[in-house]
């Protein structure tokens, strides 16, 4: 259970530092075909808002990576779950106020491993 868990947390790390990459770096081309919704007259002069977006979804990557790489195995626990709380959070909200496709994509993986880590600290 637990070697899954730390397989979803690598998934979201790695998700997280592709949004980086598409908001600090793409945001202006691949980003207009990821985010169809967003009208394409907007993309330039909210780019400096989606760097800096990006930049906090590095910040979760890191975190999660961190995690992965703690020798305590309590700690490594405690800060998967918190990073990946956050990155739920994120996604619930994204799925309320943006598009349910966020929290598929966001919150659901970051569910999934809170609920895989705490299978493992309780059973």
């Amino acid at each position: 259970m637990l070697i899954l868990a730390k397989i979803i947390v690598a998934v979201v790390a790695l998700l997280h530092l592709y949004f980086l990459w598409l908001e600090m770096f793409a945001w202006t081309t691949k980003a207009k075909k990821v985010f169809r919704q967003f009208p394409e007259h907007l993309f330039e002069p909210t780019k400096t808002l989606a760097a800096n977006q990006g930049l906090y979804n590095g910040f979760l990557s890191a975190g999660l990576l961190w995690s992965l790489i703690i020798t305590d195995p309590i700690w490594q626990i405690y800060v998967a779950l918190f990073f990946l709380g956050c990155v739920a959070v994120a996604g619930i909200y994204g799925g309320a106020t943006a598009s349910k496709k966020i929290f598929t994509v966001q919150a659901l993986p970051a569910l999934i491993g809170i609920v895989l880590l705490l299978l493992h600290l309780f059973l």
